[in-house]
């Protein structure tokens, strides 16, 4: 399992969420991302993009006010 903090990328964070989902997470290993949450759209985006990706969304939760976690289960390829 590995976490990453996106919060400074705001809300450009999808295509580098994908791209260390891909190149940086195992096949069935569990990563953790972080990203601020701005209008709560980023948390409808990033699900259907994990979706879409062929991964597993495995939670979603607000962190505090400002931030989002999202739990993702790399596909086994």
């Amino acid at each position: 399992m590995k976490r990453y903090d996106l919060r400074h990328l705001k809300e450009n964070f999808y295509d580098r969420m994908i791209e260390l989902i891909e190149k940086d997470l195992k096949p069935k290993e569990v990563g953790i991302f972080l990203f601020e949450i701005g209008d709560f759209s980023a948390i409808q985006k990033s699900a259907d993009i994990i979706k879409e990706s062929g991964h597993e969304l495995m939670n979603s939760l607000k962190f505090n006010e400002v931030d989002w976690t999202i739990v993702v289960k790399r596909k086994a390829n």
